[in-house]
């Protein structure tokens, strides 16, 4: 996206840390894409095309999110919390479930789409930002 990480990486592999401004930047796109595909596929495609482009986008999701993780210092297991909270309240939330799941979303856009990462390397690779400088 800025000369440090490539698309493919972005996208496809869970490995190194990744700022605040991609992050959000790769968060609204994969947001659109998964709004497209809703929009564009009809409720027969949707049945057989559905079992790609969910796992995908997951697996897209899930990339994203762990690199982010990472520069906040943390595992990048916590995608799979994030992920499944996700997916519980999609597309409208029903009951206190969804309720304690909403609440995981909030602490997830807080902590991953509002506070700086990790000044310095931490044990997941050197600062996104210290690259850029």
């Amino acid at each position: 996206m800025n000369g440090r990480i490539g698309w493919t990486d972005l996208f496809w592999s869970a490995s190194g840390r990744l700022a605040r401004t991609p992050f959000l930047i790769a968060c609204a796109m994969l947001i659109a894409v998964a709004a497209l595909y809703e929009a564009w596929v009809g409720a027969t495609l949707h049945w057989l095309t559905g079992w790609l482009a969910y796992p995908a986008l997951l697996y897209c999701g899930a990339c994203v999110l762990s690199k982010r993780l990472h520069d906040r210092g943390r595992s990048g297991w916590w995608a799979a919390l994030v992920l499944f909270a996700l997916v519980a309240v999609w597309p409208t939330p029903h009951g206190f479930g969804a309720f304690v799941f909403t609440l995981i979303l909030g602490w997830a856009a807080i902590e991953l789409g509002v506070m700086q990462g990790e000044d310095g390397a931490n044990r997941f690779g050197p600062s996104p930002l210290a690259l850029a400088v």
